[in-house]
């Protein structure tokens, strides 16, 4: 299938200089640490901005989503705060949340390319008194928003764009009374979960709180409206979720909390995914026992390719069997490019299912995945609703990112495997793992997983993989 539009001008955009992926000469034998989850990051911010009184987030994640986040609800009256904290990648962080009855003023809101800022934020904007305008990275303009919009203007908010019509992406400005009604409100949210999630963590705050209601194919990506719902909850917010595809929140305060925020389970997927490509062991503390994080699928989904996993005493240890075996994947959500990157190298084929929406992330990521894969030399095919991926000799190339975080860490994996990978723009990584290249550094340089994130970056050159080399079958010879 020829690339989207997107996909194909993302490829040429930029002169940002090609990193080269560490090419690994030895199994990996380390321990990790990432930073903490953006999407519960971002979703605690959106309470504290509504809470009864000050909330703290503790070891939060620090990158370019959760910055854009706090300066939007700065812009809309929040104050936050950076406090000295225990967590390894920054501060804690305070927050006074928005005065009531606040507004007047004209504010303008970067959304970046963060979709839980271009989604959670305008509903949250409705409740001000004024006028705010949204807009981000040009790659945001394509990004799906019809729905947001149309149930803002269901909610009888006034949502217009740059034309005086009703838009259906970015940029477009939102005219808050200070007030939203609520009620019942009927949405087609098959394009992403995060329509739900907006509605549903502004909705206490509506008078007559929420009941909103799905019409559609299948909502994409529950586990992060399960995210939603738990954060929510932990708020003191009534929650009624005993009807499928049905949602009530009832009207009422939001209490204020301090809060731990976990690591981010999808972002330690490439980690993880290094002890497949390398046939070594990637340990991670700290995992929890019980999460809604999308990313705990890694133990299933990882045991089905062939590594060994075990969780101990908060420990995940996976490590690589003798090959990455190929299989079939349903609803990988936001780990479908890790798990592709997996795919390229296995000595079967695989298929991905249940991904179309990733069509509206960041990029169009099935038609970069296969384009990207194909370019080294791989047999990948998009289908309907995800890819086919079969076993083909890999070779030297560059893998480019379509500023999507995922695909230049995708790009790391493969480059394991295959000596001579370089990846375009691996700075997009900020976008939810600041240093990226230095913590995979760090992870490439320890011996017998000793030391935690604590090994120096210039050991990037050393990669760590099975004695891998371009034009073995799959990429992989362990």
């Amino acid at each position: 299938m020829t690339a989207s539009p997107m996909v194909a001008s993302a490829e040429t955009s930029g002169a940002a200089p090609h990193w080269p992926a560490p090419f690994a000469e030895q199994p990996v034998d380390a321990t990790v640490r990432v930073p903490g989850s953006k999407s519960l990051t971002n979703r605690y911010l959106v309470l504290a901005a509504l809470a009864d009184g000050p909330s703290r987030l503790r070891a939060p994640l620090h990158s370019r989503d959760s910055a854009l986040m706090i300066e939007a609800l700065r812009q809309l009256g929040a104050d936050i705060r950076e406090v000295p904290g225990d967590g390894a990648f920054g501060p804690d962080l305070e927050v006074t949340p928005i005065p009531a009855n606040s507004g007047g003023a004209d504010v303008a809101i970067d959304c970046g390319l963060a979709g839980t800022v271009m989604r959670f934020v305008p509903p949250l904007a409705a409740l001000r008194r004024g006028s705010t305008v949204f807009d981000g990275d040009p790659h945001a303009r394509a990004r799906p928003m019809g729905t947001i919009i149309e149930a803002l203007a269901g909610l009888g908010v006034a949502v217009s764009g740059d034309d005086g019509g009703m838009p259906a992406s970015l940029p477009f400005r939102v005219e808050g009374t200070g007030e939203v009604r609520g009620g019942h409100l009927v949405i087609d949210a098959s394009a992403s979960s995060q329509f739900v999630s907006a509605l549903l963590l502004v909705g206490a705050r509506f008078a007559d709180g929420l009941h909103l209601q799905h019409a559609g194919s299948t909502v994409p990506s529950l586990d992060h409206i399960n995210m939603t719902i738990a954060v929510l909850r932990g708020a003191g917010v009534v929650v009624d979720d005993s009807t499928p595809n049905h949602w009530i929140v009832s009207p009422g305060p939001v209490r204020a909390f301090d809060q731990r925020i976990e690591q981010d389970l999808s972002n330690a997927g490439p980690f993880l995914a290094a002890a497949l490509a390398t046939g070594g062991t990637v340990r991670i503390p700290d995992w929890p026992e019980h999460t809604t994080q999308v990313g705990d699928m890694w133990r299933s989904i990882l045991t089905d390719m062939g590594a060994t996993v075990t969780l101990q005493a908060g420990t995940l240890t996976v490590t690589g069997g003798s090959e990455i075996k190929g299989a079939d994947f349903a609803e990988t959500s936001e780990l479908a490019p890790t798990v592709a990157a997996l795919c390229a190298l296995a000595s079967g084929p695989s298929r991905l299912s249940g991904i179309a929406h990733l069509r509206g992330h960041e990029t169009d990521r099935l038609a970069a995945l296969v384009t990207e894969i194909n370019r080294l030399g791989g047999d990948a095919e998009e289908t309907e609703d995800g890819l086919i991926i079969r076993p083909a000799e890999l070779r030297a190339g560059v893998v480019h990112s379509y500023a999507d975080h995922r695909m230049a860490t995708a790009g790391a994996i493969l480059g394991l495997a295959v000596r001579g990978v370089e990846v375009q723009d691996i700075a997009t990584t900020s976008k939810t793992m600041p240093d990226f290249p230095k913590l995979w550094a760090e992870m490439l340089g320890q011996r017998g997983g000793a030391g935690g994130n604590s090994a120096g970056a210039d050991t990037a050159g050393a990669a760590t993989a099975g004695a891998n080399t371009a034009g073995t079958p799959g990429g992989t010879q362990h």
